[in-house]
C-alpha cells in the first residue's frame, strides 16, 4: 500500500522510517482504511514487542506514519536459511506471544500474523509488524464468545475471507467471524514452520492448502527434523 523511506526526526535526533501512502489510492478507498487502521491499532499499543508508531497524518495530501527504524530481518527471511535452533525459537515465539497478549487485551486480533510480519532485530528483540487487517473485538476481560464488534475504521462483511493463506485459522477460511484465538493458531502455525523449516499446511495451490487447513493434520516436527526434542 506504500513506500517505506529511511530519514531523520531533526526535534528528537533520532532516524525513523517514514511509510508513504500510495498515491493512487484515493481517500476513503479500503485500502486507505487499512493503512489508516494499522496506524490507529499500532499506535494505541506500547508494547516493546510491537512496531512503535510515532506518529500519522496528511501532508500536502499524502498520508503517512512515522515509526521506529528496525534494523534486521524478517522472520521469513531467516527461515529461508532453514529451521531454526529450538533455544533460539522458543525465545522468538515468547517474545511474539507477549506482543500478541498485549494486543489482544485491547481488543485489537492481528488477522494477519506471518513470518512477513515478524521482524528479528540485530539485537536481539522480536517485533510485530502490519496491523492493516487488525480487527478491535472485546477486550479479553469482555469476551463473551459472540462479538460482533466492527473492525477499527474498516467494516468487513460476513463471508469475507481475509489474512494470508498457509496461516489463516480455519475460521478465516470459512470467513467466519474470528477472535484472539485465530491469531493463536496462525502463531502455532507459524511457530511449527520456525521449529521445522517447512510449512505446516501445504498444497499445489491456495485452495489445496485451505483444504488441508480444514481438513488434515500438519506432520509431527519430530518427522521433519530428528533432532527436534519431543
Amino acid at each position: 500500500m506504500g513506500q517505506v523511506y529511511r530519514a531523520t526526526d531533526i526535534t528528537l535526533n533520532r532516524d525513523v522510517a517514514v511509510k508513504l501512502l500510495l498515491p493512487d489510492i484515493a481517500p476513503g478507498s479500503e485500502q486507505f482504511q487499512r493503512f489508516e487502521q494499522e496506524a490507529r491499532a499500532a499506535g494505541a499499543l506500547n508494547h516493546p514487542n510491537i512496531l512503535a508508531i510515532y506518529d500519522v497524518g496528511t501532508q500536502e495530501g499524502v498520508s503517512y506514519v512515522v515509526s521506529e527504524l528496525l534494523e534486521g530481518e524478517t522472520l521469513r527471511e531467516r527461515i529461508r536459511s532453514g529451521p531454526i535452533p529450538a533455544k533460539k525459537a522458543l525465545d522468538c515465539a515468547q517474545q511474539i506471544v507477549r506482543g500478541l497478549a498485549a494486543a489482544h487485551a485491547k481488543g485489537i486480533v492481528h488477522r494477519d500474523l506471518k513470518p512477513e510480519n515478524v521482524f528479528l532485530t540485530k539485537d536481539g528483540h522480536v517485533k510485530i509488524l502490519d496491523f492493516g487487517l487488525a480487527k478491535l473485538t472485546n477486550p479479553l476481560g469482555d469476551f463473551d464468545g459472540d462479538s460482533e464488534a466492527e473492525t477499527v475504521k474498516l467494516k468487513t462483511r460476513a463471508g469475507a475471507i481475509m489474512g494470508t493463506v498457509g496461516y489463516m485459522s480455519p475460521e478465516q477460511v470459512k470467513g467466519l467471524e474470528v477472535d484472539y484465538r485465530s491469531d493463536i493458531f496462525s502463531f502455532g502455525v507459524m511457530f511449527y514452520e520456525m521449529l521445522t523449516g517447512k510449512r505446516a499446511f501445504r498444497g499445489e495451490s491456495p485452495i489445496e492448502v485451505m483444504s488441508a487447513i480444514l481438513n488434515k493434520e500438519p506432520a509431527e516436527p519430530a518427522q521433519t527434523d530428528r533432532a527436534l526434542a519431543p
